[in-house]
């Protein structure tokens, strides 16, 4: 679990660090910061790309051999990040970055589900997520404070390293794991085939978004807007990864005992404290309160999203598994467009709040329509078996 969970640490640094450092690569590269959100959408397209197309190739791997090669296309696709000359490049690298991210956590997400105690998925699940938390904790301000004192390609050098002790970590601590089944990519992509699988991602794809409208542009909300210096930016991205590692236990914890009302309550909590932040941005201690309840109520869905998708995939669980984080990175690259888009239209910094909330709220009707789907689809086998 912890060479798991180290693996999404340093995914976690590497995709967040850049919403931090947004400031300092436009100008290094001579964009503008909207231009330079074009980073995280790149990495995240890289996400939605790779997920799928991974989890059906690689299908027949065993699953111990496939964490260990993600992770070093992870740790080339960091080093590519470390030396891209120019803009283009960058944007390339980033979406090389990402290409192993959403099979990485969805593979990472069966052996942990399938080494859990029984009635403690969910909370397994979490547990190796939580590496993602911990690095917007630790990882993305540490790397954000180094970033702007000896340059952001320095952040991503040290995303490099972490991938490499990753793979070492994978190497010694990981399994055998030969009882974990392999499958094929027909069984694998016939998830696709599943409504309640495609509602269940596009929960994500949409209702995630909103987190991620307003986390990409965070650095010069709290300086513009909030009216912090530049060198509390770290302090707030900690705040924000403190919220996502109680969010991931809470939203965990949920999982484990109501599933759907959790994520019901998790969404809700999502749309009312982004909304609140179109004001609370305003004023420093109201900010940096409601940027831990955002990160908190965001990431309080993904141990429940990942849990259902589990349940709703049959045997096609790998590719169910990576395309959760194929979705919430479709959102972020959402997020980070909308964001920019209503930026860019002179709305201010705090617009991409309230298009978040409008997002969370989409994506709480999604969910709605999923659970009528499913009640529908049990009410008619019912009716058919009793016949």
């Amino acid at each position: 679990m912890l060479a798991l969970a180290l693996g999404g640490f340093g995914i976690g640094t590497t995709e967040f660090v850049s919403m931090g450092l947004l400031p300092e690569m436009a100008t290094s590269m001579s964009v503008s910061e909207p231009t330079a959100g074009h980073l995280v959408s790149a990495y995240a397209l890289g996400v939605v790309v790779g997920a799928p197309v991974i989890a059906a190739l690689a299908a027949r791997v065993p699953r111990r051999l496939l964490l260990l090669a993600l992770m070093v296309a992870f740790t080339a696709g960091n080093i590519g990040t470390v030396f891209a000359p120019s803009f283009h490049e960058l944007v390339a690298s980033r979406f090389v970055a990402g290409l192993p991210h959403g099979a990485y956590f969805g593979v990472a997400a069966l052996v942990a589900a399938h080494l859990a105690e029984p009635g403690k998925r969910a909370r397994s699940v979490a547990l190796v997520m939580m590496g993602l938390s911990v690095a917007n904790v630790v990882g993305v301000p540490a790397a954000t404070w180094m970033g702007q004192a000896i340059g952001w390609r320095s952040a991503f050098a040290v995303v490099a390293v972490i991938g490499a002790l990753t793979v070492a970590a994978l190497a010694v601590w990981l399994p055998r794991l030969d009882a974990l089944p392999t499958t094929d990519a027909r069984t694998e992509l016939g998830a696709f085939r599943r409504p309640q699988v495609l509602l269940t991602l596009l929960v994500g794809m949409v209702g995630f978004g909103g987190m991620f409208a307003v986390y990409t542009y965070i650095a010069t909300t709290l300086t513009d807007v909030t009216g912090l210096s530049k060198a509390a930016v770290p302090l707030g991205l900690a705040i924000y990864g403190l919220g996502m590692v109680v969010g991931n236990y809470v939203g965990g914890w949920l999982a484990d005992r109501m599933l759907v009302r959790g994520l019901f309550v998790a969404m809700t909590a999502v749309a009312v404290v982004l909304a609140s932040f179109v004001i609370a941005a305003r004023h420093p201690v109201s900010a940096l309160i409601v940027v831990f309840l955002i990160a908190a109520a965001g990431s309080s869905i993904v141990p429940g999203l990942q849990t259902r998708l589990m349940d709703v995939a049959a045997d096609a669980q790998t590719l169910a598994a990576s395309m959760n984080h194929a979705a919430f990175n479709f959102a972020n690259a959402l997020g980070a467009a909308l964001g920019g888009a209503v930026i860019s239209a002179g709305l201010g910094y705090t617009a991409p709040a309230a298009v978040g909330a409008g997002l969370a709220v989409a994506g709480l009707a999604v969910l709605g329509v999923s659970v009528a789907v499913e009640k529908r689809g049990r009410a008619h086998d019912a009716a058919v078996a009793a016949r």
